[in-house]
């Protein structure tokens, strides 16, 4: 159905009202019918019991008495509310027939049993008819009784009422139809609104919001909705220009330093040790720039898909990243502690959980100071794994940040420290699909990475 949102409201509104409409006047008419003809009929059965006592009988023979009072005016006149008798014999001979019949007669059924009512037409006028069977003292049907009245005044009220309501009903519809176009039109004005503020924003001017309506209705929720989700996107498109900022830098800085080394090595002819030294130091930079693209391609892997969870024995994982990272323990004399009891277990995925702490542990060694500590530590109450190193202070401003994909510390950003600024990434993604709460804290003696797991 090609129409517009408030043509629609329109639209079925009005359909809604119409049937209930019709509704209401089907039993208004119904009602006036019924209680015209209820009326008509009432009449005929007075008349009719004032007719069976002016007959008397014999055997199978219809006696007609007190004829005086059959010459009434209302049998006579056929014009203004006429009263019709006729009377025939189980013969089907005609006993008595009112002077207003004229020249006519009324069709009936000899084999009624009971009084029938229904409807004709004699010479143009509508008549309402009830027949009735004549008894005996014996109860044997010796004739039949048919009484007619004018109903005329019945269909007249009838068929204007028909006509009113009509006319009434296709003039209401379309009078409800335009109220309704009218306040429908109004009441999505607010939608328009939106619609032009939201159609003009694009990623030029993704900064700006749709106008909140005065009335905090349906229509303030759509608007704050909409504005919620251009703050969602509006973030998106500035991680994602930081993103590309960082990645570039983060991979034009391995690539300068392999140009830059080749080019030295263009210049003039070296000794062999001098271009393995070279060779080596392409190799390392070629090494950073892999294991940069290993971790985009692992980010990118953890945007969607299941993971499997069981029960995860806490220090096993521990142990492994102890061995990974044993000879950077050695080379900075750092000395690792740990108060976490054999039994304790965790319920995580043990693949994504082994990555989550060998990237937190990689941290705590990188920025441990010389001859610091790390300390590995468990909370039984809130069931929370925490590492705890004495390096490098992260200030309040920097943590909301660490999370960022290519963050690193100012002053960790350098080529004295490895790393490219994807671990801690990896780590919350991780964390977060596995519902894990990381908290960071830090302070002028030691920085903390938690892990809280969920109950």
């Amino acid at each position: 159905m090609k129409l517009s949102f408030k043509k629609r409201i329109a639209l079925f509104n009005t359909l809604a009202v119409a049937i209930t409409t019709a509704i209401v006047f089907v039993i208004i008419y119904a009602v006036v019918y019924l209680s015209s003809y209820r009326h008509l009929d009432t009449d005929i059965l007075l008349e009719k019991e004032e007719i069976i006592n002016s007959l008397d009988w014999k055997e199978d023979s219809i006696i007609v008495i007190k004829m005086p009072e059959w010459e009434e005016a209302e049998h006579k006149k056929v014009e203004v509310n006429p009263t019709f008798i006729q009377i025939v014999n189980n013969k089907d001979r005609m006993i008595f027939r009112s002077e207003n019949l004229r020249s006519n007669h009324f069709l009936f059924n000899p084999l009624i049993a009971k009084e029938y009512f229904y409807n004709t037409t004699i010479d143009n006028q509508r008549l309402r008819l009830g027949q009735f069977p004549v008894q005996n003292d014996e109860g044997k049907i010796i004739g039949q009784l048919t009484i007619g009245v004018s109903q005329q005044e019945s269909y007249y009220v009838l068929h204007n009422l028909f006509i009113t309501l009509c006319i009434s009903f296709l003039i209401l519809l379309l009078v409800l139809y335009c109220v309704i176009y009218f306040a429908a039109s109004k009441a999505i004005a607010p939608v328009h609104r939106l619609i032009q503020a939201a159609s003009g924003i694009n990623d030029v001017n993704i900064n700006t919001r749709l106008p909140l309506p005065e009335n905090e209705d349906e229509i303030y929720k759509l608007a704050t909705t909409i504005n919620e989700l251009l703050n969602r996107i509006d973030s998106s498109i500035q991680q994602q220009k930081q993103f590309t900022a960082d990645a570039s830098h983060e991979i034009r800085t391995p690539l300068a330093a392999i140009k830059g080394t080749l080019e030295v090595l263009l210049r003039k002819k070296r000794e062999p040790e001098q271009y393995e030294e070279k060779i080596k130091e392409v190799l390392t930079q070629t090494d950073r720039l892999n294991n940069l693209f290993d971790q985009l391609l692992q980010l990118a892997r953890l945007e969607s898909g299941s993971i499997k969870k069981e029960t995860v024995d806490l220090n096993n994982i521990l142990k492994e990243a102890e061995l990974k990272f044993g000879k950077q323990i050695q080379e900075k004399k750092i000395c690792l502690t740990s108060t976490i009891a054999e039994s304790v277990s965790v319920y995580a995925n043990s693949f994504f959980l082994s990555v989550i702490v060998d990237n937190l542990f990689s941290n705590a060694v990188k920025y441990a100071a010389t001859n610091g500590t790390i300390n590995c530590s468990w909370n039984i109450d809130t069931k929370t794994f925490s590492i705890t190193n004495d390096g490098t202070v992260i200030t309040q401003q920097q943590i909301p940040l660490l999370f960022n994909r290519f963050y690193r510390a100012d002053d960790s950003r350098n080529s004295l420290i490895p790393g490219n600024g994807l671990g801690l990434s990896i780590v919350k993604k991780l964390s977060d699909i596995q519902h894990i709460e990381i908290i960071v804290s830090s302070s002028k003696s030691n920085t903390i990475f938690s892990l809280k797991f969920p109950a």
